[in-house]
């Protein structure tokens, strides 16, 4: 049954019912039948009191909240690009959709962080996150690299309860790119749930630029981390390399050139030198 014309109050009133009567031991059939709600609405609020309880059973209200605007203006996509030129504060690693919500509003500009994603996206700055699945069992160079390089780091870190990290950098091509479209380099990062974390520099990252990531991730995790990364030989810069001697709990894994598909969206700096 469709619940578009209810309204949030009654359809959260029916979602929290629905999710007394699951507690009640009745099926999701049952209570669909008894609440007047869809097979799938009614697993969709299960599942949101088993992640979240209580308080996220209720959907939120449709539509942008008063006095809060879609529109990314130049103005505002101006400050947007500055802010992901600079760090934002500890201890996140780079910038998050939120985080700049956050300081666009801080400046007067109020946008919600999806429009913020829609716009990264638009700009060609929302990379995926890196296509591993499967590739264990591939028999291919890909396939290998990951069994003998990647499996063992990512089951050791597990173990240790640290954290596991996806990144790289790239050269980022809005969807709509002219010939005067400045190059734009961009350091991204993918955490839990394909979080997305970025920053967007005009010239190509220097060491200190990887460092101040790598800083961060270790200040926010207990244990050690783990991080994937793809587009930079880190290998080459002997800043980076001293550091990774000075920091264990650091696993540093570069994905090597050929290993992994490229993204249609993207231009990888692969086998490209931090400069100091």
């Amino acid at each position: 049954m469709s619940t578009k014309h209810l309204s949030p109050e009654l359809l959260n009133k029916r979602r929290l019912e629905a999710v007394r009567l699951r507690l009640d031991g009745h099926t999701v059939v049952e209570v669909a039948t008894r609440t007047g709600l869809s097979a799938p609405t009614v697993s969709a609020a299960w599942k949101a009191f088993r992640e979240g309880g209580w308080d996220a059973v209720p959907v939120r209200r449709r539509g942008r909240k008063v006095g809060q605007t879609e529109r990314l203006g130049e103005v505002a996509q101006g400050i947007l690009m500055a802010l992901m030129a600079s760090h934002p504060e500890m201890p996140d690693p780079a910038w998050s959709s939120s985080a700049l919500a956050d300081a666009l509003a801080s400046e007067r500009h109020r946008v919600s962080a999806r429009a913020i994603e829609h716009w990264l996206e638009a700009q060609g700055l929302k990379p995926a996150p890196l296509p591993l699945e499967g590739l264990a069992r591939r028999r291919s160079p890909g396939g290998r690299w990951y069994r003998q390089q990647v499996q063992p780091v990512l089951e050791q870190v597990h173990q240790a309860g640290g954290a596991i990290w996806e990144g790289g950098v790239r050269v980022a091509v809005p969807a709509k790119s002219v010939a005067s479209t400045p190059r734009r380099y961009q350091l991204y990062l993918h955490g839990k749930r394909g979080a997305l974390y970025t920053r967007c520099l005009p010239t190509s990252p220097v060491a200190d630029d990887y460092l101040a990531i790598f800083e961060r991730l270790l200040a926010d995790t207990k244990g050690p981390v783990a991080l994937l990364f793809r587009g930079a030989f880190f290998q080459a810069s002997p800043e980076i390399r001293r550091w990774l001697e000075q920091n264990p709990k650091m696993h540093l894994v570069t994905v090597p050139p050929g290993a992994l598909p490229r993204a249609g969206s993207e231009k990888l700096e692969a086998g490209r030198q931090p400069s100091g």
